[in-house]
């Protein structure tokens, strides 16, 4: 703040004449007839004199702006009041004189309160004539509307603008201190920053966007003319209603008139301004997620918008929050990446309209900081209007009858983050991973192997008879989506096959409770209440055999985000929309850095990804990948991939992720209206989840290079190899005790092959050498009548039978 300087006895002599003036206001507003005695002047001087001087001035709300991550593409914008702060250097001199011309002739000579004017005010107001004069300054206000805007009750905000003699006084009082403190450029500044200009327009910058679309620094005369004549009564002159057109010309060329009394311009350039057709533009700035730049942006603004209101760092609470962001002048830049947003957008709306009743959910996020970069549902963001709905009856029978309607077309919910009653969906076997990464973390390498059958009788309760139940038992019993799966499998073939009596043995194996645990670590969480009790001690997590077959709730960000988890060799980071935000002072606020740590062993996410690879084309780093669920993939994003697709019973669900080092992109198809819903949701069909994850990753990708995925080592590939015992020719039962006493599990193959040895008897075994401790070794039964077989599967590795599918799950 800059001090002025002033003549003592100037100040003074105002102070005393102010005081004076202020006693004969007061009294004329009181006893008219006593206005003029010496006790009226007295009392008001004593008055005038122990009002205080010093004027809190809070900063006037500010708008905020929302960029998209290069920094430079609109996102949206957020306000209580659209007012954006600006230099003097940055309003146009014209604007300047303007406003000095409409409202205060004598702004440069007085000391904040123009004596003549209060006093020629007084007189006329005195004498009875119907018109009434003012006599507040540009300063007084600037200090009416700073009194306003910091105040902390609706009182104190009725108190300063109220009609009365008292709060004339206390604007004349603060309005010499502001004066003494403050330049004239800097009060002028202040007050066109402050003023409102109607139609939702505060300050000269809003004013200048709302009616002409421009800076205020490139504004003409008759443009700034015509915003100058409005502070006094913007609703009056608007003039952009049939009314307040004609008074809203009339005020600018009387402002025009006032700008050459004053000698801010010439008679010429007068006439020149006078002559030009007023034209405005009533261009409302946008305000909130329902009017973002690019109409598609809406659910991705929303899930920022939700996220501020969750950081304590704004508020105690989330109504001091929403304020901040409204009020609080912030510019931030997003982490929108507006090439993959803009990808997710064309690929969730490709052959499938805002009018399905399946929502096609797609969030992008990137691994190692969690900055998600895309978020994209084929629905409108937007209340749906109850007078003239457009949103159908829901899907859901029993809500149709009572005649609510669903979340299509149009909607504002969460779909894609959940809340606010969104628990999410189920994800079928992308959960799988949690359980590879649960065994990972047990010492499980990826190349154990289990003999999975086409039924595997677990040893899990559920309800007895259930559909889920082994006929007649109380006993789970999963089986494969294809009955060729059976067989013998690795990590590498069980995932790429999406092997479903693989994975709940492996998770029988290595406790349900902790697959559930490292499905946390990733992010994971369990909206819904029945989630949230089963994944306890309480609640039975232990017998959950089902969770690694995905049937527990989830969304497209969480799924996103725990798959980048590995993708960053297991460095789990909070999923975040933004990356930098500015205060109007331009001070950079530290909430927007990455929280990220190590959750998930760097060898354990390495191999885990690697294994990741067969599912989606790809081939591992040890090329033992075998069958593919979404085999496409590689080639159609170009570049090296990792991920899985799930679907759960009667494909209520259909689910893809699909991932890079620079991205990770999780896709999830379902009925967010009834989760019963008797509609299939399909994959790799045009209207599947398939071609909206792989085309937005693609897009995504377009320009950026292909970063190999760092392949794991060591023990955690094949685990500790143990010697097979040489068990050819030797009978079934015995060479079945041989290789058990040697800590295998052995399985006996139904089909006899050709080998030398006798008929009945062990031809050989698969793998042979040397294999995992505790894998699997086959005995192959000899049919006699040929020679020796030799080994058709590499130590340690199944492969996939010749002529089998690729899974569906």
């Amino acid at each position: 703040m800059r001090k002025r300087d002033h003549n003592v006895f100037t100040n003074a002599a105002s102070l005393l004449v102010c005081g004076l003036l202020a006693g004969v206001v007061v009294a004329a507003a009181a006893f008219p007839a006593v206005a003029m005695s010496g006790l009226a002047a007295k009392a008001g001087a004593e008055t005038f004199g122990a009002l205080p001087k010093e004027l809190t001035v809070a900063r006037a709300p500010q708008i905020s702006y929302l960029l998209a991550s290069d920094g430079k593409t609109p996102l949206a914008t957020m306000y209580d009041e659209n007012r954006r702060d600006v230099k003097l250097a940055d309003i146009s001199p014209f604007m300047q004189k303007a406003i000095v011309a409409a409202e205060d002739h004598d702004f440069y000579k007085h000391n904040g309160v123009d004596l003549n004017g209060v006093a020629r005010a007084f007189v006329n107001n005195q004498s009875g004539t119907a018109s009434q004069q003012g006599a507040s300054t540009l300063t007084m206000q600037y200090v009416r509307l700073a009194i306003a805007y910091s105040a902390t009750h609706p009182a104190d905000v009725v108190a300063a603008t109220e009609d009365t003699s008292a709060r004339k006084l206390r604007e004349m009082r603060y309005a010499l201190q502001i004066d003494k403190e403050f330049s004239k450029d800097e009060i002028l500044e202040r007050y066109l920053n402050i003023a409102s200009f109607g139609n939702g327009a505060y300050g000269v910058y809003a004013a200048s966007q709302v009616y002409f679309g421009k800076s205020p620094k490139n504004l003409k005369i008759e443009e700034a003319a015509l915003l100058a004549g409005m502070v006094k009564a913007p609703t009056t002159n608007d003039p952009t209603t049939r009314s307040g057109y004609p008074l809203a010309l009339d005020r600018r060329n009387y402002v025009i008139e006032n700008m050459v009394k004053i000698n801010s311009i010439t008679r010429q350039e007068a006439d020149t301004a006078k002559a030009v057709k007023l034209v405005v533009k009533d261009k409302r700035t946008p305000n909130g997620c329902v009017a973002t730049n690019q109409k598609d942006w809406g659910f991705f603004c929303d899930y920022f918008y939700r996220w501020w209101l969750g950081q304590e760092t704004f508020g105690s609470t989330t109504y001091d929050r929403e304020r901040r962001l409204k009020s609080g002048g912030y510019t931030i830049i997003t982490t929108l990446d507006v090439q993959a947003q803009n990808g997710a957008d064309r690929a969730v709306r490709k052959n499938l309209g805002v009018n399905s009743k399946a929502a096609r959910m797609v969030a992008a996020i990137e691994p190692g900081t969690g900055r998600v970069r895309a978020l994209s549902v084929n629905r409108n963001f937007k209340i749906d209007d109850p007078r003239k709905p457009q949103n159908k009856y829901s899907s859901d029978p029993k809500k149709a009858r009572k005649k609510i309607r669903g979340n299509y077309p149009n909607t504002v919910n969460p779909l894609l983050s959940g809340g606010q009653g969104i628990a999410g969906y189920q994800a079928g076997s992308t959960f799988k991973m949690f359980t590879m990464v649960a065994a990972l973390e047990k010492g499980i390498p990826l190349g154990y192997t289990i003999n999975s059958p086409a039924v595997f009788k677990s040893d899990y309760i559920v309800e007895q008879n259930s559909p889920a139940a082994c006929p007649g038992t109380h006993f789970y019993c999963p089986k494969n989506a294809n009955p060729s799966m059976a067989g013998v499998h690795n990590m590498w073939s069980a995932f790429g096959s999406s092997v479903n009596t693989y994975f709940v043995p492996l998770e029988q194996q290595v406790g349900a409770e902790n697959v559930i645990k490292a499905a946390q670590k990733l992010g994971i969480t369990f909206r819904s209440s029945d989630d949230a009790r089963r994944a306890t001690k309480e609640g039975g997590a232990n017998q959950w055999g089902a969770f690694t077959l995905g049937v527990s709730s989830t969304t497209p960000l969480e799924l996103a985000n725990a798959y980048a988890t590995l993708a960053a060799d297991g460095k789990y980071c909070e999923p975040i929309p933004v990356q930098q935000i500015k205060d109007p002072e331009g001070n950079k606020l530290d909430i927007a850095n990455p929280r990220c740590e190590q959750r998930i062993s760097t060898e354990v996410a390495r191999a885990a990804v690697d294994a990741a690879r067969c599912p989606v084309g790809d081939r591992s780093s040890v090329s033992r990948c075998a069958g593919a669920t979404a085999r496409n993939v590689r080639n159609i994003v170009g570049k090296p991939v990792a991920g899985k697709s799930g679907t759960t019973d009667s494909e209520k669900t259909s689910s893809l992720v699909a991932m890079t080092k620079q991205f990770a992109v999780a896709g999830i198809m379902a009925d967010p209206d009834w989760a019963q819903t008797s509609q299939q949701m399909g994959h790799d069909e045009p209207t599947g989840i398939n071609p909206a994850v792989y085309e937005t990753l693609r897009d995504a990708m377009k320009g950026k290079p292909g970063v190999e995925f760092t392949a794991p080592s060591g023990k955690i590939i094949n685990g500790d190899q143990r010697s097979i015992p040489n068990v050819k020719c030797q009978s079934v039962d015995s060479a079945r005790a041989k290789l058990k006493d040697a800590g295998f599990d052995v399985v006996v193959s139904d089909n006899k092959v050709a080998s030398d040895c006798q008929a009945g008897s062990v031809a050989g075994t698969s793998p042979n050498g040397r294999t995992i401790k505790g894998g699997v070794v086959t005995i192959e039964v000899s049919s006699g009548g040929g020679s020796t077989p030799g080994t058709t599967n590499t130590p340690g590795n199944p492969g996939n039978p010749p002529g089998r599918p690729p899974g569906r799950n």
